[in-house]
């Protein structure tokens, strides 16, 4: 028997039973013949009975009327709870921007089936919130003869990969955004090219988005030069020429200021042109010539560390017109190390501009980020940490677009391991 009874054989039941009742002994005695004849249970009959005198006015009670303005109400409240708890749960979809892979879509789908909620349900609130997805799309990616489509595999391989690349978990448990993030999209597709041959930018453009990730922006420049008041300087020996044939061949110099709670705090680098790389740095609350002397020393000692010391009268070490830089213990070092110093013209950034671009990273990728400092920079001491985390990633890590996205290190390396080459035969 259909579990919906015919509104007719009801109406037919209760009139059998109310109109030939004093034909029987009681009303259970008809209610018992009457079942029997149309086959309906006792109890159903005599349910329909009271509510029929309910609608009837006869017996007090809630009529059929109301019953079904609360089932209705009652199916309205289910269907917002069931709403609420899949856009709760479906947050990580509805962000904007690239719609997510469909095995991403499918297994979210899968955990609501499991917590009860309906895949109509589901699909409808995800098709209005800027998802579409139909039901029916959804049965066919859930069929065993279907698979998901290269782009789609790509996709989560590439996403998987740059949130791996971009993002850590410290000890207590939180998420941090490492200096990789900071990336914008041509470098991280080189970075992700090293993991995945294969990655595209369009997919790495599209799981940057997903993700949240940018490149980070460089500010404005801040004036540090302050030209020496007798004006005597060596001349610009480089002509904006920022290029070199191998290292310690021309070194570049500057240095900027950070703030700090308790002032300022200047930091000077060092870098040699061939490969971009910093050998050498000093952070000081002061602007006198050590604080651009100690990063000579650094470099000096570093080359000659690794076996590549600096030959007499090969090197040529450049920096602006600043009075530290033209001072006369700096230039008696220079001197004495046998290197030729190069000074550019003064007020003009263009004469170091490699220096002003790469003190501009410093600034954008190390001070006013968290990656290598957590919280405000209050000392000396946090901004010589900060520091130190920048250049070991600047030197080891950190890809470089002027040379073929490598970094520095890599870069030297592979310069010493060509001279080290045996010759073809020919």
């Amino acid at each position: 028997m259909p579990r919906i009874t015919d509104p007719a054989l009801k109406q037919r039941a209760v009139r059998l039973v109310l109109d030939h009742q004093s034909e029987y002994s009681s009303r259970t005695a008809a209610i018992k013949a009457v079942s029997a004849q149309l086959g309906v249970g006792r109890d159903s009959l005599r349910r329909w009975i009271t509510q029929h005198e309910i609608d009837h006015g006869t017996r007090e009670g809630t009529s059929t009327d109301e019953l079904e303005e609360i089932r209705r109400l009652k199916a309205e409240n289910r269907r917002l709870k069931e709403t609420n708890e899949i856009l709760r749960k479906a947050s990580n979809f509805l962000r904007g921007g690239t719609r997510p892979p469909i095995p991403l879509i499918s297994a979210f789908i899968d955990q609501l089936r499991s917590d009860g909620h309906a895949v109509e349900s589901i699909c409808a609130i995800l098709t209005a919130e800027g998802t579409p997805v139909a039901a029916r799309t959804y049965r066919s990616w859930k069929q065993a003869h279907h698979q998901p489509a290269t782009r789609t595999i790509t996709d989560a391989m590439v996403e998987d990969a740059i949130r791996s690349l971009a993002y850590k978990r410290k000890e207590d448990g939180t998420i941090k955004r490492t200096a990789e993030g900071l990336y914008g999209r041509r470098k991280m597709t080189a970075a992700i090219r090293r993991r995945l041959p294969g990655a595209t930018p369009g997919a790495v453009d599209r799981a940057m988005r997903t993700l949240g990730l940018a490149g980070v922006r460089r500010g404005k420049a801040a004036r540090t030069t302050v030209p020496a008041k007798d004006g005597t300087r060596a001349g610009d020996l480089l002509n904006r020429d920022f290029t070199a044939a191998a290292p310690n061949r021309v070194w570049v110099a500057d240095f900027t200021y950070v703030r700090t709670w308790a002032g300022f705090v200047y930091v000077a680098f060092l870098v040699d042109v061939f490969a971009q790389r910093i050998i050498g740095w000093h952070a000081d609350t002061i602007k006198a010539t050590e604080l651009v002397d100690l990063p000579l020393r650094m470099g000096l000692w570093q080359r000659g560390r690794e076996g590549h010391p600096v030959e007499r009268g090969q090197l040529v070490a450049h920096s602006d017109a600043g009075s530290q830089y033209t001072s006369i213990r700096f230039t008696e070092h220079l001197q004495l190390e046998g290197i030729q110093p190069s000074i550019g013209t003064v007020g003009d950034a263009y004469d170091n501009s490699l220096m002003e671009s790469i003190i501009g990273l410093f600034k954008t990728e190390a001070i006013r980020t968290d990656v290598f400092h957590e919280g405000p920079f209050r000392k000396l001491s946090d901004v010589e940490f900060a520091t130190a985390g920048w250049v070991d990633w600047w030197n080891h890590q950190r890809l470089h677009s002027s040379i073929g996205h490598l970094t520095p290190i890599e870069y030297e390396q592979l310069h010493y391991a060509a001279l080290k080459a045996e010759p073809h035969l020919i």
